[in-house]
């Protein structure tokens, strides 16, 4: 039995809004979960935790998506990446998993996208993250290669695109 989609509405924030940063903090746990084995201290951390941060001034919009109770339930960001508008920190929180969510977090994220001028968005996921990926496909992603700065610091990764226009 499918789980009806919630009442979401959608806010605009700052990158540093205490509640967008509270998701990113649950996302950067599961990720840190899944991918310690490649986070051992060392060059080859450094590099991909360079590659992963978000320079607050790169932001192009930041979005929560907001429950009938005011509780913030997800998040994604889009950031501008040379020339480029790409998606990133894409959490939504796991009691609301599996309920459409994400599947309307990423319409609101590329129409912002869209409204800003953008043709296509693209974003980086990663091998252990198998749900994100199925999430992208279902959604009309295609891969595209492992782009900067992502090919040389965390080859393993993911990257996709979408068109919009």
């Amino acid at each position: 039995m499918e789980c009806p989609v919630p009442a979401v509405k959608f806010e605009q924030v700052r990158w540093t809004d205490e509640r967008a940063v509270a998701l990113q903090r649950i996302l950067e746990e599961d990720l840190y979960s899944r991918y310690a084995h490649h986070l051992r201290p060392g060059p080859r951390r450094d590099a991909a935790l360079r590659a992963l941060a978000v320079d607050p001034s790169d932001v192009l919009a930041t979005v929560l998506a907001v429950s009938d109770d005011t509780a913030s339930v997800a998040h994604a960001a889009l950031r501008s990446l040379n020339g480029e508008w790409e998606v990133k920190r894409v959490v939504v929180l796991e009691s609301e998993r599996g309920r459409g969510v994400a599947s309307l977090l990423m319409g609101e994220i590329e129409a912002i996208a869209e409204r800003g001028g953008a043709f296509r968005v693209i974003l980086q996921t990663g091998d252990r993250q198998p749900e994100a990926v199925a999430l992208y496909s279902k959604l009309g992603y295609t891969r595209i290669p492992v782009y900067e700065p992502y090919a040389s610091a965390i080859p393993f990764s993911f990257c996709f695109e979408k068109r919009l226009r």
